[in-house]
């Protein structure tokens, strides 16, 4: 290991560079470590520490940091900020002195950076007959409704992010057959990271009819719709996606809370419910960490005693 003369600041354009070539991440996630990271550079140059060098970083200086970030506030909410986003900020931070690691360079261990404890993460999702009211409440007479439950039937059967369905081309489900059973498609998800996800016989029907009432020349699978008369926009964007979702929610009598992550929580726990191992629905969400998917198991144990109890063991004979 070796001292570096380079100030900590001096390091995060270098920091990002290795993001980008070593870690392979795309570069929205390049940007987000940069503004998580200039919060931690705000924080150094306001207690004159901006010419610190990496092994000068103690356990103390962090432990002040972590007081920072607790006091303070949200400038849209007015409120302070959340555990959670307090912990992004961390992360980052973490991420920044393993760099400092993997460079040889001597700094403070990242494990010395404890993160906020959270209470445990409350999941909403709905059950099959509540997705049964929602998917059927578009009115689907109209192509705006095709699009519409076109858009949410994929999401009960994907499990798709919101910004993985907008990104969706229509190239990609060209030629589907009346008869087509499932599809696949591999997708580019969260960092970049490449994975084949399944589409339903149902979904791939609403999916079909919305394409053949469309005769525009838009590449994108999803496109927005403006004014009574439907004139033709450009890919809808993922605020259009939450406000039909909302609707379609509010139509159907479900909370007011149901949004397209709930839909994702849902596709998560039916699977899940029905005995699919976690490891399995891990690979369908995207995540790259399986202690993600675990977020679910709380809500599917019962469900998993069931079925654990019907189908294994000895029988009576």
């Amino acid at each position: 290991m070796r001292k570096d003369s380079k100030k900590i600041i001096d390091h995060v354009k270098d920091f990002l560079e290795y993001l980008d070539v070593e870690k392979g991440l795309s570069l929205k996630t390049q940007q987000t470590y940069y503004q998580l990271l200039k919060k931690f550079i705000f924080w150094l140059k306001e207690n004159k520490l901006e010419n610190i060098l990496p092994h000068e970083l103690t356990e103390q200086h962090i432990k002040k940091y972590r007081h920072f970030l607790s006091q303070n506030f949200n400038k849209a909410t007015k409120t302070p900020l959340k555990k959670s986003t307090q912990n992004c900020y961390l992360i980052a931070l973490r991420n920044f002195l393993n760099y400092f690691a993997e460079q040889g360079i001597i700094s403070l261990p990242a494990e010395k950076i404890k993160l906020i404890k959270q209470k445990e993460r409350t999941i909403r999702f709905l059950d099959l007959e509540k997705i049964e009211k929602l998917l059927c409440a578009p009115n689907t007479n109209t192509i705006v409704g095709l699009r519409d439950r076109a858009i949410l039937e994929t999401f009960f059967s994907t499990g798709l992010r919101i910004s993985e369905i907008v990104s969706l081309n229509k190239e990609q489900f060209l030629n589907i057959r009346d008869d087509e059973e499932n599809l696949e498609i591999a997708i580019v998800g969260k960092g970049g990271v490449p994975r084949t996800v399944y589409f339903s016989k149902r979904a791939l029907f609403w999916i079909k009819k919305y394409l053949e009432k469309r005769k525009d020349k838009e590449k994108a699978l999803f496109i927005n719709y403006k004014g009574p008369k439907h004139k033709i926009g450009k890919r809808i964007t993922c605020r259009a996606i939450q406000n039909l979702v909302k609707k379609y929610a509010i139509l159907s009598g479900l909370p007011i809370t149901t949004t397209p992550h709930v839909l994702r929580h849902s596709f998560a726990t039916d699977l899940l419910s029905k005995g699919v191992d976690t490891r399995i629905v891990q690979e369908f969400l995207g995540h790259k960490n399986i202690s993600t998917t675990q977020i679910y198991t709380h809500i599917t144990k019962p469900k998993l005693r069931e079925i654990h109890k019907k189908f294994h063991g000895f029988k009576k004979s």
